[in-house]
């Protein structure tokens, strides 16, 4: 992936690479149709509205209900992501899939919660799983439960990335500024995570918490420091640099224990 804006690769030849993965799995795929005035559509667009009108283009040309047309867009997402990069730049391609099913997949939980799990062992499903907390948050919040324990590391991740109250670019979820407990569980069981990039999840959905709610997040974060190991030791010093920075006392002491 040559160095450009991303919005910039959501172009025609983007179309055309999803156009040829679907072909191979539905020959009569409408292709023509599929990439016509795509271009011109998009010019004046930034990443999120290109990423948008490419879901919508998927469901228009795609053939049949939202389950028949999630079943096949799962046959094209090939192999997993083994690494902890490369979300943007080998699986990049993958973000109108995963904005489809935010989209069009609200009123199919299931069908789109093993999509969602699918698509962020690639990509990312940090924003998809967001309007499922706002629409149910107690079954959502269950299923992440399940996903901190999933072998895979990107599971583990959407599981304290996609909650987070204040998730960068995303719509802030206020149920969680104002009552954070749902969290917790999860935040809980990752807490010893071996894996770099779940801990700066969690120490980032930590931190996320303590610029609402630091009393609760002290209180955790404390509790956390008995028999914390390197990992959890970690999360703690990066979920409180903003205290750190301040040189605020009690962070300070919670670091040295």
């Amino acid at each position: 992936m040559a160095f450009k804006k991303l919005k910039l690769w959501f172009d025609k030849d983007l179309l055309k690479m999803l156009s040829d993965k679907i072909l191979e799995v539905q020959p009569d795929f409408p292709a023509a149709a599929f990439k016509k005035g795509f271009e011109k559509e998009v010019k004046e667009l930034e990443l999120k509205d290109r990423v948008e009108r490419m879901a919508d283009r998927l469901n228009q040309h795609l053939t049949g209900d939202y389950p028949q047309k999630i079943k096949l867009l799962l046959q094209i997402l090939g192999p997993e992501n083994e690494e902890e990069t490369g979300m943007f730049t080998e699986f990049y391609w993958v973000m109108p899939i995963a904005k489809f099913v935010e989209k069009y997949g609200l009123n199919h939980f299931d069908l789109s919660m093993r999509a969602i799990r699918e698509i962020t062992k690639r990509n990312t499903s940090e924003y998809t799983i967001r309007p499922f907390i706002e629409q149910n948050q107690d079954k959502t919040m269950a299923q992440l439960l399940k996903w901190s324990k999933h072998k895979n590391k990107h599971v583990r991740r959407l599981a304290s990335e996609g909650p987070r109250p204040r998730l960068p670019w995303a719509t802030k979820l206020q149920g969680f500024i104002d009552n954070p407990a749902p969290l917790l569980p999860i935040l809980e069981n990752l807490k010893d995570d071996p894996s770099k990039y779940v801990q700066k999840s969690v120490a980032n959905c930590m931190n996320d918490i303590l610029k609402d709610n630091e009393a609760i997040a002290k209180k955790t974060l404390q509790n956390w420091t008995k028999n914390a190991g390197k990992e959890r030791k970690w999360i703690i010093k990066h979920a409180l640099r903003n205290f750190l920075k301040k040189d605020v006392a009690w962070a300070k002491a919670m670091v040295k224990k």
